[in-house]
């Protein structure tokens, strides 16, 4: 295995001459500038493995208070900055996985620090309002200012919430909402709804390899890994297959076409068949593009016409863009790459907009205090946060920053799954979204932990794949940084 200390001397050579190419390095940026030198560290740097000594001490402690065997090492945030991520025992890694893909504009970026020490700001991080019946009299301006400013198209209203899960879950309670209301034809109970609202039967249509949170509801339209769901009951809701695509796309055109009308068949036929179970479906939800599930793909063809049958029935469509919302994709919204008129009747988020809720059409409006409510429903602070995220991506044009870093990114990967076939396969992505198959899932796991002991933060997900999720803010020359120890992890493996 290459040394943890490759990085430093490498590192050094192509930060001096990023327009040509260096003997010792295979891949160099010719257009990237580090325009972030003065918050960004220059490269990663290794200490020891990780987790070292003081990580593993700690997650000792941590286990003699709650479960700690989902931790990987304990981290130092306040000497963390821009793309890279500092550990406890003082290593630096170059972060593309950047907190499972909720960092926008990576670690301790100076607006966010402004806007943290500006005193006007204080009472939004002191004081954590219960938004739903006492917000505070700037709630209004800054949701205008902020989250509507991103609206997806058609969606007029927002409700914010704290996190994915409950984003997700409040979403399929609007849905069941406005269905029955449809039903009835007013948003005014009768006797019987009232009487029989404890066994209320309605479903949630979602997908194989879904991801939408670990809540109840959610938990019910998720079916990514099996120790999600172990030991927790669920609900008897429909599950419909979503395509399984062949790669390269281009090679594949009717196969991948034939994959994705089957897949639409067994949908409708699924929504047919819960209505006359006496369960009728609500609503659809999807991602557009499956990323706890393994970061697969369908076409835009395939989500519209998705989205006619789900009218068609009646049904709402959700589409859930908590990890694939907030630009990672080229886009601020990863359902913009469809095309579509009318793309949806709920959006939800989370991750990169550092705050929850979900995006809504009019009719889909609660006319009753209480029936989508929490304590908190969000965060007053993260709004403060967010509108900032929102003014350094226009400010730094980073969609088209995202668009260029990740042709660069899904190009190495190309590049290297044609060098090692017998390792790699399936590279895809939009924008910075990217992931690459790899042959076995013990090897998958065993170059992300020599990638992290070698300075570079990855991410598993679905059966064989390593997911690619960076900040924004990253860039060619960070995408050479990463294929370098990529590239030497894969010449190394045995």
């Amino acid at each position: 295995m290459p040394s943890r200390h490759v990085w430093i001397g490498r590192k050094a050579m192509c930060g001096e001459a990023h327009a040509h190419r260096c003997k010792s390095c295979r891949y160099v940026s010719k257009a990237a500038v580090n325009t972030q030198a003065d918050y960004d560290y220059d490269r990663p740097l290794m200490k020891t493995q990780v987790p070292g000594p003081r990580s593993k001490e700690l997650t000792k402690q941590m286990g003699q208070i709650q479960n700690n065997t989902a931790i990987n090492f304990f981290c130092n945030y306040e000497e963390s900055r821009g793309n890279f991520l500092v550990d406890v025992d003082g290593n630096r890694m170059l972060d593309v996985y950047t907190q499972i893909a909720s960092i926008p504009i990576g670690y301790n970026h100076p607006a966010l620090l402004k806007v943290v020490s500006d005193p006007n700001n204080a009472s939004a991080f002191v004081n954590r309002p219960a938004l739903g019946i006492l917000p505070p009299e700037s709630f209004v301006d800054k949701l205008t200012e902020g989250l509507l400013t991103v609206a997806p198209k058609g969606l007029n209203r927002v409700q914010n919430m704290a996190c994915g899960s409950c984003s997700n879950e409040n979403a399929y309670k609007a849905m069941f909402i406005w269905y029955r209301n449809k039903e009835r034809g007013t948003s005014i109970p009768s006797d019987a709804d009232l009487s029989s609202c404890m066994i209320n039967q309605l479903s949630i249509l979602s997908f194989s390899g879904a991801f939408h949170g670990r809540t109840m509801g959610c938990l019910a339209t998720t079916h990514s890994k099996p120790i999600h769901k172990l030991d927790v009951p669920s609900f008897d809701w429909p599950i419909a297959p979503f395509p399984r695509l062949q790669y390269p796309l281009d090679e594949h055109v009717r196969e991948n076409a034939q994959e994705e009308a089957r897949c639409l068949e067994e949908t409708e036929d699924l929504i047919v068949k819960w209505r006359h179970k006496g369960m009728p479906v609500a609503g659809v939800v999807i991602e557009p593009i499956q990323a706890e599930g393994g970061d697969n793909h369908a076409s835009a063809a395939f989500f519209i016409s998705l989205r006619k049958i789900a009218s068609k029935h009646g049904c709402a469509f959700h589409v859930d863009e908590v990890q694939t919302g907030g630009g990672a994709t080229g886009r601020f919204w990863a359902h913009e790459h469809w095309g579509a008129e009318d793309p949806a009747d709920i959006v939800s988020f989370s991750k990169k907009l550092l705050t929850g809720g979900f995006f809504y059409r009019d009719e889909m409006e609660t006319d009753k205090p209480y029936r989508i409510f929490n304590t908190w429903m969000g965060d007053p602070s993260k709004n403060l946060l967010l509108a900032e995220v929102l003014n350094v991506i226009r400010q730094e044009n980073l969609l088209a920053e995202v668009t260029r870093t990740g042709k660069a990114l899904l190009g190495g990967l190309y590049e290297l799954q044609a060098k090692y076939p017998n390792l790699l396969s399936r590279a895809r992505g939009q924008g910075t979204f990217c992931a690459i198959d790899v042959c076995k899932a013990s090897v998958r796991d065993k170059l992300i932990l020599q990638a992290r002991d070698n300075g570079v933060i990855l991410g598993g997900c679905g059966d064989l794949s390593i997911r690619f999720r960076p900040a924004l803010i990253f860039k060619e020359h960070h995408v050479h940084m990463f294929l370098n120890v990529f590239s030497d992890l894969l010449a190394a493996h045995k």
